[in-house]
C-alpha cells in the first residue's frame, strides 16, 4: 500500500499543451484586426496608391483625358523650363509655405503656451480660436474679401483712420493680394495646430517645472529648458503637417483671388487645376503634380532627418 502511494507520488503529470489554443487564438485575432482595418487600406489602394503610380507614367506622357495617354518622355519637362506661369506657381508657393508656416507655428505655439495656464475662460478662448478651422472655408473667404475691400472693407477703414488716408490694395494688388491669403489662411488654421501643440504641452510632468523652480530657474529658463525640449515630438509633427498642408493649398486661394492679380497668388495646386481641367491638357498637369510631390518629398525628408540629427 505505501509502495503504490510513493509510486503513484513520483509519476509527474505533464502539464496540459496549450500551444494549439494560443496558435489559435494569435490567428482569429490576426484576422479580426485585417478585416478591421481592410476598408482602409482598400481605400488608401484604390483612391491614393494606384493614381499616385499611374501618376508617375502621365507625367512623361501627352493625354488629353481622351484616349489612352501617349509617352512623349521629356516633353513636358522641357516644357516647363519655358513655362513663365508654373515658374510663378513655384515661386508663390514657395514664398506662401515659407511665411504661413512660420507665422502660423509661432502664433499657435504661443496661444497653446498661454491658454495652459491657470487663464480665466481659457475654455471658451480656446473654442473662439478652434471654431475658424471648422468654418466652411467658401464662406469665410467671402466675408474676409469684403473685409479687404479698397472702398468699404473694415480692415481699410481702420488703417485710414491711423495712417491718415493710405491702405493697401489688398486683392486688387500684386503686392498685397498674397499678404491677405497668408492672413486668412493662418487665422483659419492656427487654431487647429494651437490644439495639437496644446495636448502635447499638457503631457509635460508638472514636477519637472517644480524641480526647476526649486534650482532657481525663471520661466524663460524654463520654457527654453524643458518646454521646447519636451515638445520636440509634438512640434516636429505639427511641422511636418503644416509644411505639407501649405504646398497644397488651393481652396483660398480659388475663392479669394482665383490666383490674380495676374499670377501674384497663382500657386502649383491650382495651376494644376487650371492646367488639367480648363485646358484638358492632363499630361502636363501630371508633370506639375509630380513637381509638387518631389517637392514635399524633398522638405519632408530634410525635416526627418534634421529630427533625427537632433535626437542624437
Amino acid at each position: 500500500m505505501t509502495q503504490a502511494t510513493s509510486a503513484a507520488s513520483s509519476v509527474r503529470v505533464a502539464p496540459p499543451d496549450h500551444s494549439k489554443a494560443n496558435k489559435a487564438i494569435g490567428r482569429r485575432n490576426l484576422r479580426n484586426g485585417l478585416i478591421f482595418i481592410a476598408p482602409n487600406f482598400i481605400g488608401f489602394f484604390v483612391l491614393i496608391l494606384i493614381p499616385v503610380v499611374q501618376l508617375f507614367y502621365i507625367g512623361f506622357s501627352k493625354w488629353s483625358a481622351f484616349g489612352d495617354p501617349k509617352f512623349n518622355g521629356l516633353t513636358n519637362w522641357v516644357r516647363l523650363t519655358h513655362d513663365s506661369n508654373f515658374k510663378a506657381a513655384f515661386v508663390n508657393t514657395i514664398v506662401y509655405s515659407v511665411v504661413h508656416i512660420s507665422l502660423t507655428l509661432a502664433i499657435a505655439f504661443a496661444l497653446a503656451v498661454l491658454l495652459n495656464t491657470k487663464l480665466k475662460g481659457r475654455a471658451f478662448f480656446r473654442t473662439v480660436a478652434f471654431f475658424p478651422y471648422i468654418t466652411s472655408i467658401v464662406a469665410a473667404a467671402q466675408v474676409w474679401n469684403m473685409l479687404f475691400d479698397v472702398k468699404s472693407g473694415v480692415i481699410n477703414q481702420i488703417i485710414k483712420f491711423f495712417t491718415g488716408g493710405w491702405a493697401p490694395g489688398w486683392m486688387g494688388s500684386t503686392k498685397w493680394a498674397m499678404v491677405a491669403v497668408i492672413i486668412v489662411a493662418t487665422w483659419r488654421e492656427v487654431g487647429y495646430y494651437m490644439i495639437l501643440i496644446l495636448a502635447g504641452l499638457q503631457t509635460i510632468p508638472g514636477e519637472l517645472y517644480e524641480a526647476a523652480s526649486i534650482d532657481g530657474a525663471n520661466k524663460w529658463q524654463q520654457f527654453w529648458k524643458i518646454t521646447v525640449p519636451c515638445m520636440r515630438p509634438t512640434l516636429f509633427f505639427v511641422l511636418v503637417t503644416l509644411t505639407i498642408g501649405s504646398f497644397k493649398i488651393l481652396d483660398l486661394t480659388l475663392v479669394m483671388t482665383n490666383g490674380g492679380p495676374g499670377t501674384s497668388t497663382l500657386v502649383l495646386a491650382q495651376y494644376i487645376y487650371m492646367v488639367a481641367f480648363n485646358r484638358q491638357d492632363f499630361g502636363y498637369s501630371g508633370t506639375v503634380s509630380l513637381v509638387l510631390f518631389a517637392l514635399c518629398m524633398v522638405v519632408t525628408l530634410v525635416q526627418f532627418w534634421y529630427n533625427n540629427k537632433k535626437e542624437k
